[in-house]
């Protein structure tokens, strides 16, 4: 991953597997089947982090991308406190137990709870920016990569979320983890970049690679959508400190 970062234009490249922290049962159960147990390894990714430090030009950041819900608040809090990461990164994937990211858990729902889950995840996504236990939110409209819950997001919900990043320290991500997919869906989508430039909201900028192969052409188209947008630009807080 690094290696293929480094061919590239990017200034750095920021290392932020997932976690979760959470002890309930279904939180466990796909803590189990992925792996997102970084709080168990995080040490030894650390000497890793280090050693290829030493064998490269670009700055390699050690980071962490945490599963938010507002009943792991102190959990989650006391992890960050005791990994101490260059930065981290918070996101909602899930609303009421279900991976919003998965459309067949919501085939069989009607419209009007198919609004619920999205007013859900946006009122948990206000929680997390409130929280301002994260530097970074991920993917600030998850719910668009799924058919039975796109297009359902509204004015009002951007708007609230805009207000919340506008009085937080936390901010949002310009993410291109499908940008270049048959969907080309960029988070956040157009009406809420237009909302969050309303607040005068600043973004920073994720290629969400998970492989090496991804990063070089994610990144161009990055810099390319940069080019065009009136988006403003900074660096999470914890690497301007």
């Amino acid at each position: 991953m690094v290696r293929a970062a480094d061919e590239t234009p990017l200034e750095g490249i920021g290392i932020a597997d997932h976690c979760n922290v959470a002890e309930r049962e279904s939180a466990a159960a796909m803590r189990n089947l992925h792996g997102f147990n970084l709080d168990l390894t995080y040490e030894r990714r650390r000497q890793a982090i280090e050693r290829v430090r030493e064998t490269t030009s670009i700055p390699v950041y050690d980071a962490v991308e945490m599963d938010y819900d507002p009943r792991d608040e102190a959990a989650i809090e006391a992890f960050l406190a005791e990994a101490d990461f260059d930065y981290s990164l918070g996101s909602v994937h899930a609303v009421a137990g279900k991976n919003v990211q998965v459309p067949s858990l919501f085939d069989e729902l009607s419209a009007e709870e198919l609004n619920a889950v999205v007013d859900e995840y946006f009122e948990t996504l206000v929680s997390l920016i409130e929280s301002e236990l994260f530097d970074i939110a991920a993917h600030v409209d998850l719910v668009e990569r799924t058919p039975p819950l796109r297009g359902r997001a509204t004015t009002d919900h951007y708007r609230r979320v805009a207000r919340a990043f506008a009085n937080s320290r936390t901010v949002p991500e310009l993410n291109a983890g499908r940008a270049l997919t048959d969907a080309e869906i960029v988070h956040p989508e157009p009406e809420f970049s237009r909302t969050l430039r309303e607040f005068d909201v600043p973004i920073t900028v994720g290629t969400d690679s998970h492989r090496p192969a991804e990063i070089g052409d994610r990144a161009a188209f990055l810099e390319e959508f940069l080019a065009e947008s009136e988006l403003e630009l900074v660096e999470p807080v914890a690497l301007r400190e």
